[in-house]
């Protein structure tokens, strides 16, 4: 796993854009709520009115920004291509959509149009979905605030490949935070947070009732957080129908339905060979079982996580006895209530372990020894029985943790989400030769066009605005460059960023194309 930056930390962990790095030939148009649909719409002077007329007039390849104010939603069916994606993105933090689009009952409609971008938008009190996309493939949703939509904050069907990413969706009345729906395959759900919505905090659905194969297959998500959902029912993870997930450094916490669901309701098949590692599941007095496996969800691999239920009676495990074959746990932090026969039934570790699982696991001790502060903080205190307990020979390639922080820091990993950040060693020519900043000074070059570096560097790239907003990064491992083609006039920070931190950073301040 590449280095990722650390939310809260250096800069907001709003990560954009990929295509400012990808070749790309359209135009770049801007929508103010001051312009005007009779303007060219190719300047902030002479930008354009609404969100649908922009929708209208784009083609493949163009990039659409907006600025700050309160707009009517969009509907578009212009498709992107790989190379060319259509992206829409805010110039600043509060463009906000609080009406609904002209063509359906939601904020954003993206329908029948692949390699779509969302990026920025808050989309709010929707009488449907706060984003909707359906029938589109390879699409991206990032940076997003949904809050106090009717159904969910997002929603897509049958859409293959797509990204969600540094999205915040809160309070949705009816169902869910974002729901992916429709046989809809290698689906990426990565650090979003999703957290008071009604139902679950992220759903996937393969529904084989609207058409498809009623699968959804090998979706991975990691790095969500997700607390206070589930008044009305639904886990904070909820899959139906799905096969292959990769679940892992999630913090799921304080949710009142189940923390992670395989089951088979709408799906044609069930939800099966899941490999859920490396999360801290918290759920509440009132909540389900932290995991639970029914109706032929069989071959779960559960292993190096926290898995601690404050409810009554009901524990960290549950499996119908249709969900035992294949099913494998160990190195996981449990309380004294699992089962392999179904939701009404208990056991306890000693008993889980005589049946095969769990071998090297342990009871919960308090969580006040655990975590730094339960309810608010989950890192790991230095001294809990999660650190270096975990085994590294199960956690299926995850060398890092949901902050990016590499596992292990010490004899081993940890258990859960986080990963305690010890002092690691260093050696005595290390502390002679301490990191300089010299090399990245002389091997990168920052002109009025672009940023560019030269071979023998390593790290990831950052490009911010005033803002915090990350615009762009690129590993600069081998020799590369990176245009400034798109980006608006205005002030900057170039960064580099290793695992040992900011390594290098200069401020620029970008004119435009002349």
């Amino acid at each position: 796993m590449k280095p990722t930056f650390k939310p809260g930390h250096l800069f907001p962990a709003v990560l954009f854009c990929f295509f400012l790095s990808l070749p790309c030939y359209g135009a770049t148009k801007y929508v103010s709520t001051t312009g005007n649909n009779s303007n060219s719409g190719n300047s902030w002077a002479q930008a354009w009115r609404t969100l649908q007329y922009a929708a209208d007039q784009v083609n493949a390849g163009d990039s659409v920004w907006i600025a700050d104010g309160n707009y009517v939603g969009f509907d578009i069916r212009t498709t992107g291509t790989a190379s060319a994606p259509i992206v829409f993105i805010t110039s600043g933090s509060n463009a906000v959509i609080d009406t609904h689009n002209p063509v359906t009952m939601d904020g954003i409609n993206v329908e029948n149009a692949d390699y779509i971008e969302i990026n920025g938008v808050r989309v709010i009190n929707q009488p449907r979905n706060g984003i909707r996309l359906v029938f589109a493939n390879n699409c991206i949703v990032r940076n997003t605030y949904c809050d106090n939509n009717f159904e969910r904050g997002i929603f897509t069907g049958f859409t293959d490949d797509i990204l969600l990413e540094y999205n915040e969706c809160l309070n949705s009345i009816d169902e869910h935070g974002i729901y992916v729906s429709n046989s809809s395959d290698r689906s990426v759900i990565r650090y979003n947070t999703c957290h008071h919505n009604n139902r679950g905090g992220i759903q996937i659905n393969a529904d084989a009732s609207q058409g498809g194969d009623g699968i959804s297959t090998d979706p991975e998500l990691y790095g969500n957080i997700l607390y206070e959902n589930g008044v009305a029912g639904g886990g904070a993870i909820n899959l139906d129908g799905v096969q292959g997930a990769f679940i892992y450094n999630n913090l799921l916490y304080e949710n009142h339905a189940t923390g992670i669901a395989l089951f088979q309701q709408d799906g044609a098949e069930p939800s099966i060979n899941a490999v859920i590692a490396h999360n801290t599941i918290i759920n509440a007095s009132n909540a389900r079982w932290c995991i639970l496996a029914v109706n032929g969800s069989s071959g779960a691999q559960v292993y190096n996580n926290i898995i601690i239920n404050q409810h009554a009676w009901r524990g960290s495990i549950a499996l119908d006895p249709d969900a035992v074959p294949g099913f494998n746990s160990d190195y996981n932090i449990v309380v004294n209530s699992l089962s392999n026969d179904g939701d009404g039934q208990t056991m306890t570790l000693s008993q889980w372990q005589a049946a095969g699982y769990d071998t090297h696991s342990q009871i919960a001790d308090p969580l006040a020894q655990i975590f730094i502060i339960p309810g608010t903080d989950y890192h790991l205190l230095n001294n809990a029985q999660a650190v270096n307990a975990g085994n590294g020979g199960f956690s299926f390639g995850i060398t890092a943790d949901i902050e990016g922080t590499p596992r292990p820091q010490g004899s081993q990993v940890d258990m859960g989400a986080y990963e305690a950040e010890s002092a690691l060693s260093v050696t005595e020519d290390e502390e002679e030769n301490p990191v300089t900043n010299e090399p990245y000074a002389k091997g990168i070059s920052i002109t009025a066009a672009s940023i560019s570096w030269s071979r023998g560097l390593s790290g990831t790239l950052g490009l911010y605005n005033m803002e915090g907003k990350l615009m762009a990064q690129a590993d600069i491992s081998a020799a590369g460059e990176l245009p400034f083609d798109d980006l608006i006039p205005g002030l900057y920070l170039a960064t580099v960023h290793t695992f040992q931190g900011v390594q290098w950073s200069k401020g620029f301040v970008y004119v435009g194309k002349k």
